[in-house]
C-alpha cells in the first residue's frame, strides 16, 4: 500500500488509505506507542468492503511520522487532536466517523468536542472517558503494571531487547476469550519496530498531557457514540467504557466476551458489523 504524507507546519503525518474515496470516510486513531499498523491491514480491509473510505495514520513519535528527542515532545494530546483534522483537511473531507482505541480514543474525544462539526459519529475502542472523575473505577492490572515497570530497564536503542519487551507486552495486553498466538505477535512487532523513523521517540506518548480545558465537557458530546470494549481488557478495565457509554445519551455498549486490549482476529466480524451499524 502507498503511503500518503500529509504535510502542515513543521510536521508530516504518515497515512494510508483504504477502498473507495467516494465511499463514506473513517479516520481510525491509534494508542500510545503504536503505529498505523496496529489497525491490521485485514482489519481495514474488511471496514473498507462494508462501502467505507477507511484512513489509518501514525501518530507523530511513530511509524514514519514526525519523530521528536526522547523525553522532549514538543506537542500536546490537543496538538494530536488537531492532527486528526488537518488529515481531514489534506483528503479534501470537510467531516468524518473517527474510531479510536486506547490513547487514540482520547484524542478522538478531544477531536470530537473541539470539531463537532467534522465528526459525524465516534467510535471508541478500549478507552476511558476525558474530563470527569475515573478514580473510582478499577485500574490497570497489577500484573501489566509490573511488566510495565521492567520496560525502565530496556535499552530503547537495541531493537532486539525492543522486540522481546513488546512481544511481551502483547501478551499481557490480550484477553482470554481467544489463543494468544506469540509467533503472530512477533512477526508483527518485528516489522513495526523496522519501519519506525526512531522507535524509541514513541515513549515520547507517556508524557502528554492535554484536554484539560474540556473538563466536564463529555456529556455535551454530539456525535452519536458507540463503545467498543474488552471485558477482560487489563489496561482499561471495562468498567471505564461502561462509564463513557452512561455519560453520553444515546450511546451504544459492544461488551467483547474475554476481550482484552487488543483487536483479536476472532473478533473482527464483530467489531466491523458493529462500527457498520453505527455508522449507518
Amino acid at each position: 500500500m502507498i503511503e500518503r504524507i500529509i504535510k502542515f507546519d513543521d510536521v508530516e503525518i504518515a497515512t494510508q488509505a483504504f477502498g473507495n474515496p467516494a465511499h463514506e470516510p473513517v479516520l481510525m486513531i491509534m494508542g500510545a506507542m503504536a503505529s498505523m499498523l496496529w489497525w491490521p491491514d485485514e482489519f481495514c480491509q474488511k471496514l473498507a468492503a462494508r462501502k467505507y473510505y477507511v484512513i489509518r495514520y501514525d501518530n507523530r513519535d511513530t511509524g514514519r511520522s514526525t519523530v521528536y528527542e526522547p523525553g522532549e515532545p514538543r506537542y500536546t494530546m490537543d496538538d494530536m487532536a488537531e492532527d486528526a483534522v488537518r488529515i481531514l483537511h489534506g483528503y479534501g473531507i470537510d467531516s468524518a466517523n473517527l474510531i479510536g482505541m486506547s490513547l487514540g480514543g482520547t484524542i478522538a474525544q478531544i477531536a470530537a468536542l473541539s470539531h463537532p462539526e467534522r465528526v459525524k459519529t465516534l467510535t471508541l475502542m478500549s478507552t476511558t472517558p476525558i474530563g470527569i472523575d475515573t478514580s473510582a473505577l478499577p485500574h490497570t492490572a497489577d500484573a501489566y503494571m509490573a511488566h510495565a515497570a521492567t520496560g525502565e530497564t530496556v535499552d530503547w536503542t537495541d531493537n532486539a531487547e525492543v522486540i522481546e519487551f513488546l512481544v511481551k507486552d502483547t501478551q499481557m495486553i490480550a484477553g482470554v476469550g481467544h489463543p494468544y498466538d506469540e509467533r503472530q505477535a512477533r512477526a508483527f512487532v518485528e516489522r513495526d519496530v523496522r519501519r519506525a523513523k526512531n522507535f524509541v521517540s514513541a515513549t515520547n506518548h507517556f508524557m502528554l498531557r492535554g484536554g484539560q480545558a474540556l473538563k466536564g465537557k463529555l456529556a455535551e458530546l454530539a456525535a452519536p457514540l458507540l463503545v467498543i470494549h474488552g471485558t477482560a481488557d487489563p489496561i482499561y478495565p471495562v468498567e471505564h467504557g461502561e462509564l463513557l457509554a452512561k455519560t453520553v445519551r444515546g450511546a451504544k455498549l459492544v461488551r467483547l466476551e474475554g476481550g482484552g486490549h487488543e483487536i483479536h482476529p476472532a473478533d473482527w466480524e464483530e467489531i466491523v458489523s458493529a462500527i457498520d451499524a453505527h455508522l449507518r
